[in-house]
């Protein structure tokens, strides 16, 4: 429902602040009705609380979200950016009469220049709208988080998202070139540059990315590009072990190979997919690995990898004949964390990190977590850069399921920071790992990091309570 001046009562504050909003906003770009505004209050985390949103706006310029900007500023109101909401640690979670910034409206595709090979584009742009775009002229912008189809560049800027191909092409701050920032007072920022080198003052680009919101609001991204490489053909192993599965993944390595994808599902997920979606994946197996190549001659590729996998103690290996039957493989790879939802209703995903060779470990260990707890645990992996889903399945209308969900979680991340890891490799912060940012950076970092959200934003209005 669309909230204008005369629409539903209001108190006299936020009826103050949507009047304000409303003198240099359209009428459409403001929500205020509350069974509305109620659908903006969370992300897809769980245990995160969420506050109640005094207005929803939804800016199709950056001259209006300088207007929001300023007017929260004069009247103190805080500000939460959104973009589709897939986050899963909170980020993106309202706060007591905030005003959430929806930035989904900005969905231009600005420009994609083959030459310079940049796309420049608005934040609500849709990652997978991206992909296929430049897809067409030759380009590939690498950067896919299993939420593709509904993830917003904005919010993958904004949590620093990585995604299937990282272990070869990198995460979304390495294709970051420049932002335009809206910041807390109304002011526009530039940072950056478009050109393929530039070290002109501090690297003020990278500090937006990944701070999920707080220190500005991204309205413009130039973004890198590369050539469009080949069609990748895919190669699933099955192992007896999640150990053996693991060591493949560290001789892959050692060896000097550079899949485009190395990822790893153990049988929990394996049962899960196939519960799902009925694709026929080995239930008797302990751990599956699926390794990708998108060379010039790929089958050879795997064809070494896979006596790789043979070697580490692979029962059976399974190269893809065709991109077809490689892009099955792949789907059953983005379904898992859907399937394992399933389950029982509701999830907790983890997003631990561990350095490659200590990958069995953290599978091992997750194991006797869950065994501890008597839970569901399935275990999916970007195995090649050592990130892993623990992904905890509870049902969320059992108290006791409930606290052992949180405590699971708790002690996985625990288990990462003992193994030289760290506490989320690509979903962020956000409300859900918070004292464990402070547990990882240390109380000198803590101090560091608040001190340089001051300088950006004095009066803590931009998505407060996030981080730390």
């Amino acid at each position: 429902m669309i909230m204008s001046r005369i629409e539903a009562p209001r108190d006299e504050v936020t009826g103050n602040l949507v009047d304000r909003l409303l003198s240099d906003l359209p009428a459409e770009a403001v929500l205020a009705d509350p069974d509305v505004t109620v659908s903006y209050a969370n992300d897809m985390a769980s245990f995160c609380p969420a506050g109640t949103p005094a207005v929803v706006v939804l800016p199709r310029t950056v001259e209006q979200v300088q207007h929001v900007m300023r007017i929260a500023t004069e009247l103190r109101v805080p500000v939460v950016p959104q973009g589709a909401r897939t986050g899963l640690s909170g980020a993106a979670n309202a706060s007591d009469g905030c005003i959430v910034l929806s930035l989904t409206k900005m969905d231009r595709i600005l420009e994609i220049n083959p030459v310079d090979r940049i796309a420049v584009v608005e934040p609500g742009v849709v990652n997978a709208t991206l992909s296929r775009a430049v897809n067409e002229l030759g380009l590939y912008y690498p950067p896919d988080p299993s939420s593709w189809e509904m993830c917003t560049i904005g919010g993958n800027i904004g949590t620093a998202s990585g995604g299937l191909c990282c272990v070869k092409y990198g995460v979304t701050a390495e294709y970051v070139l420049g932002l335009d920032v809206v910041l807390a007072d109304g002011r526009l920022m530039s940072t950056g540059r478009r050109t393929a080198k530039g070290v002109a003052g501090y690297d003020m680009t990278r500090l937006f990315v990944g701070s999920e919101g707080s220190l500005g609001i991204v309205v413009q991204a130039t973004l890198a590009l590369r050539p469009k490489p080949p069609e990748q053909l895919v190669l699933a192993a099955e192992f007896a072990s999640g150990a053996a599965a693991c060591d493949a993944v560290c001789r892959i390595m050692e060896g000097g190979h550079v899949p485009s994808l190395l990822e790893l599902m153990d049988r929990t997920t394996v049962k899960a997919v196939n519960d799902l979606a009925h694709m026929g994946l080995p239930e008797t197996t302990e751990a599956l690995l699926l390794a990708a190549f998108d060379t010039t001659d790929p089958a050879a590729d795997l064809a070494a990898v896979g006596a790789l996998c043979e070697a580490a103690g692979a029962s059976q290996v399974v190269p893809a004949d065709d991109p077809a039957e490689s892009e099955l493989l792949l789907q059953a790879r983005r379904l898992s964390l859907t399937a394992l939802e399933a389950v029982k209703g509701t999830t907790m995903i983890d997003d631990v990190c561990v350095p490659r060779s200590r990958l069995g470990e953290l599978l091992e260990g997750t194991e006797r977590i869950a065994e501890k707890h008597r839970l569901t645990i399935g275990v999916v992996a970007h195995a090649g850069d050592g990130n892993t889903h623990p992904t905890v399945c509870f049902d969320a209308a059992d108290p006791d399921e409930s606290r052992c969900a949180r405590e699971s979680f708790d002690e996985i991340m625990a288990l990462g920071l003992e193994l030289g890891g760290t506490i989320t490799g690509e979903h962020g912060v956000g409300v859900l790992k918070k004292e464990w940012l402070a547990r990882e950076i240390g109380p000198v970092g803590v101090e560091m990091q608040r001190a340089v959200k001051g300088v950006f934003d004095p009066l803590g209005i931009l998505n407060p309570g996030k981080l730390f």
